[in-house]
């Protein structure tokens, strides 16, 4: 009977950590159907809140979504949701939600057990493409704040290549 119960603690463990993959935060790579890397205009309740300077360098434009679609994760409230845009291109979405402890047990059943920052207070999911970070908003409220790697290299290279010019103009 021992054996038995040994087995099935072992098989139920295997499962969950299993069904845990950061690979499945690659495949959705944003929030519902808000996706990284997406053209701002194909995007649902998008409104143009103003225009910003990424890193106080990169010239971006920062949008406001309200769409019923995205007014709540579950049971749980969506707040805000706002994105930035480098060349219309979306590359950060913030989604910021009523303080729920099932948010993170969500999270953690989708991406397995996330890494913890202990200088900034946030826990976060990475992978070759993007960073989905988990942190405290206020009292009240929970920020997802998803970040596209591939949108911050080509800011870079922009950036690189505008210097390239500046070089070659001499």
């Amino acid at each position: 009977m021992r054996s038995l119960t040994f087995i099935l603690a072992m098989l139920s463990t295997a499962i969950a950590c299993y069904s845990q993959d950061i690979s499945q935060l690659e495949k959705r790579n944003g929030f519902k159907d808000i996706k990284l890397g997406m053209i701002v205009d194909s995007l649902r309740g998008v409104k143009f809140k103003k225009e910003i300077k990424e890193k106080d360098e990169f010239p971006a434009k920062l949008y406001s979504v309200e769409h019923p679609d995205f007014s709540q994760v579950g049971e749980v409230k969506v707040s805000e949701i706002e994105v930035k845009a480098y060349k219309d291109i979306l590359y950060e979405i913030s989604v910021v939600t009523q303080k729920d402890t099932r948010l993170m047990k969500a999270l953690e059943s989708l991406y397995g057990k996330a890494d913890y920052d202990m200088k900034t207070e946030v826990y976060f999911w990475r992978t070759d493409n993007m960073v989905l970070k988990f942190k405290s908003h206020g009292r009240h409220h929970l920020e997802l704040l998803y970040t596209s790697y591939a949108v911050h290299k080509m800011m870079k290279a922009d950036k690189d290549q505008k210097v390239d010019d500046i070089a070659n103009d001499f």
